[in-house]
């Protein structure tokens, strides 16, 4: 299933912050990449985790 969000990704400090503003979930990196790509991890973990039943 294919889903659709939002990022949001603001500089902050010496880093970034992204934030998927729909589940309230954020995630942070060095560089907008990163940022962008650890929010990936961090939505996957979030949805494959709130799963409900036996995998």
């Amino acid at each position: 299933m294919t889903r659709q969000l939002t990022a949001i990704i603001e500089r902050e400090d010496n880093g970034y912050v992204a934030l998927c503003p729909e589940v309230d979930v954020a995630s942070q990196g060095d560089t907008v990449d990163e940022a962008r790509s650890n929010l990936k991890d961090a939505l996957k973990f979030f949805f494959d985790s709130s799963k409900v039943g036996p995998k």
